[in-house]
């Protein structure tokens, strides 16, 4: 193999040198033979590529097998101008075989086989190049940015994003080449017609002035030689005109052409069924003739028929031959077993509704699609929580805005927004440098003032500064904070069982004695959805089980049992509030501390706390005081407190203070620094 790679370069330059070199006519046959050889082998190979860099060599094959033909043409001319019209059996046979006898007729054929090449097929295959080099140069930033942003949202990796930024450059190079290789082709076709008219006329002048041959024999021999050398270089030039044409216009499919050609031209029974019969109906017309029409036609009745049983038989899910569902009951019949209404109170986990203009959006098939996207987004929940959350049902809903969209947990609307397809929104990144028009909205996912500008603004609004999210990703991060938010709702029994079980599979830490020994996994479970309330992710399954192996025998208490798990995760919760190894927090005053501490009650099994809602208020209040004060400090307000009762402030501020957190001091690793910016105290609200 590398002995052969090692001979292209010398191949190239011999047929460079053969336009200057003379050839005998053996050589001359067997370079014909080898260049009909090569353009079959592009023009099939084209129809068996899948994608257009497969073959990301055909615009420096279209200049080599040019000046190959170039250099034929100029060997052939030599030979016939100085030889007597005698260019090989290549040349003549093409000659005789065309010609038949009749030199007008022959020539009409050989004219008409130039026209298809230059006028349809080159011409064609030129400008469909032209704009394919176009459009995929000015579709190159777009690319580059949508592969920037499934990077951005970890649906791709670093390998696969330099992967993908490589096709795309590679595609813009190999559309800008093929768009000035087709010009090769095109000067090739104009230099063949040059070639016949100067072997014609030249040898007319030749036979007749040095040959000393009649008219009549003259026209014969250098006729036949003209067509035979036009031929011999066109049949290739035609099949790589062909080629290139096949190409620049499959630049959309994924298969290979025989597989479209299946797939697509036989995926309409109908259209053949109907073509059969107008074929049949040309019966009718008289002294049209009546055996092909009947024979094409029967094949196409058959096979369309043939194809809708099929069709039927895969959408009713049977195999051949089986015996076919009954006919479906009416809606009332059907209702009237009480079994079948259960379907209709199944409680989806999750469900997100679409307006009529999002739905598209879904079954976009060009670049990530929209589930790929929630795939993506549930690996990255896992990796960052430790959760897996549960498959996402997406419906359509033509009871709300075309352009909203509802997600809803257990069968209940918890969140919704709207977006705009043909839009890009434009958020204020904080260096901002001017206005641009817009259409003002709040960011769904954060409640962040924005604008929806046009695609035709991206460029100017980036110049700005402003921080553009294409309208998929809006709907994304949006889905991904209510999952975070409701994931303690969404984690089933079922999960917990799973991940004790991916716990027992990995060996590390053993689940004898624990679950459901010392604690059922009701109550284990609970302590994962109180983690997971709070923000804590569950992933250190080895260190919660551990925690919960040495503490479940003298504990019964489900709350102390996590606060006990907290702790032991306190790495965890300082790196997730932590910034800049700091700690910025609003404090409560002792005797706030105290006064929650004396008015916890007991019952056999749990804690609680109880307290005058009017004391309850002015805590809050009191809260909501040191928050707007020092709001621009931090995006999540942390209430720090001691640990006995973290528990039950965050259970009374949970309730009027959304996005809030509340942490003990035993929860905090010892080399942060806490930097306490409010304290809360009675007297402060009233």
């Amino acid at each position: 193999m590398r002995r052969l790679t090692a001979l292209i370069p010398v191949f190239v330059v011999f047929v460079v040198l053969l336009i200057l070199i003379p050839l005998p006519t053996g050589m001359l046959d067997t370079m014909f033979v080898l260049n009909i050889t090569v353009s079959v082998i592009m023009l099939l190979t084209t129809m068996y590529i899948k994608d257009t860099l497969q073959f990301s060599i055909l615009p420096t094959l279209l200049l080599i097998t040019t000046v190959a033909r170039i250099a034929l043409n100029v060997s052939s001319a030599r030979l016939i101008l100085s030889n007597s019209g005698q260019a090989g059996k290549v040349i003549k046979t093409f000659g005789d075989f065309v010609l038949g006898g009749n030199v007008v007729v022959g020539f009409v054929v050989f004219l008409i086989i130039i026209a298809v090449q230059f006028f349809v097929i080159v011409k064609g295959s030129e400008r469909v190049a032209e704009v394919a080099a176009r459009f995929t140069l000015d579709a190159m930033p777009g690319k580059q940015m949508a592969i920037d942003a499934d990077l951005s949202a970890g649906i791709i990796n670093e390998q696969e994003a330099v992967a993908r930024r490589q096709k795309v450059q590679r595609e813009a190079d190999f559309f800008g080449a093929m768009d000035g290789a087709s010009k090769f082709v095109k000067g090739d076709s104009i230099l063949s017609i040059l070639v016949v008219v100067v072997n014609f006329v030249g040898g007319l002048i030749a036979g007749m002035v040095q040959g000393g041959h009649s008219f009549n024999e003259v026209l014969h021999i250098y006729s036949i030689a003209t067509v035979g050398d036009g031929l011999a270089s066109q049949l290739p030039s035609l099949m790589i005109s062909i080629a290139t044409g096949i190409v620049v216009t499959r630049a959309a499919s994924n298969e290979s052409f025989d597989v479209d050609i299946s797939r697509q031209f036989l995926s309409q029974p109908y259209a053949l069924i109907i073509t059969g019969g107008v074929l049949w109906c040309f019966i009718a017309i008289p002294g049209f003739p009546k055996s092909a029409p009947i024979v094409i036609g029967s094949l196409l009745i058959f096979l369309g028929i043939r194809l809708m049983r099929a069709e039927s038989t895969a959408e009713l899910g049977t195999d051949v031959g089986a015996e076919l569902p009954q006919q479906p009951l009416r809606e009332v019949d059907y209702y009237k077993n009480p079994e079948n209404i259960y379907d209709l109170i199944a409680v989806e986990p999750m469900e997100m509704e679409l307006g009529y203009s999002l739905v598209a959006m879904v079954h976009n098939k060009n670049g990530a699609s929209f589930v790929d996207r929630i795939v993506m987004l549930r690996k990255q929940f896992a990796l960052d929580t430790g959760m897996v959350f549960p498959t996402i049902r997406l419906r359509d809903n033509s009871m709300i805005s075309p352009n909203q969209y509802v997600i809803k947990v257990k069968g209940e609307e918890v969140a919704r927004g709207e977006v705009l397809i043909d839009y890009y929104l434009a958020l204020d990144s904080g260096n901002v440098k001017g206005e641009i028009e817009g259409i003002d909205v709040v960011e769904p996912a954060y409640g962040i003032p924005s604008k929806w500008i046009l695609k035709s603004e991206k460029e100017n609004a980036e110049i700005l500064g402003y921080t553009l999210i294409d309208p998929v990703s809006v709907i994304i991060t949006h889905l991904s904070e209510v999952i975070k938010h409701h994931a303690f709702e969404l984690l089933s029994k079922k999960d917990v069982e799973n991940l004790l079980e991916n716990v027992k599979k990995m060996g590390r830490v053993s689940l004898e004695g624990v679950v459901p020994d010392f604690l059922s996994l009701i109550d284990f479970h609970k302590i994962l959805s109180n983690l997971l309330k709070e923000f804590v992710p569950i992933k250190d399954m080895e260190t919660i089980i551990s925690v919960v192996a040495e503490n479940a025998t003298t504990i019964k208490d489900v709350d102390v049992l996590t606060e006990c798990v907290r702790q032991a995760l306190k790495r965890t919760i300082t790196r997730a509030f932590t910034k800049d190894g700091s700690l910025i927090v609003i404090a409560l005053s002792p005797k706030i501390e105290k006064l929650v501490m004396g008015n916890v009650k007991k019952t056999e099994n749990k804690t609680y706390l109880h307290l005058e809602p009017e004391i309850v208020t002015e805590i809050v209040e009191g809260v909501k005081a040191q928050i707007d004060k020092h709001k621009s400090l931090f995006t999540t307000p942390i209430i720090l407190t001691s640990s006995v009762i973290r528990v039950y402030v965050s259970r009374l501020l949970e309730q009027f203070i959304a996005n809030i957190a509340v942490l003990s001091f035993s929860e905090i690793e010892n080399s942060v620094q806490i930097l306490a910016i409010g304290n809360v105290d009675l007297k402060e609200a009233s």
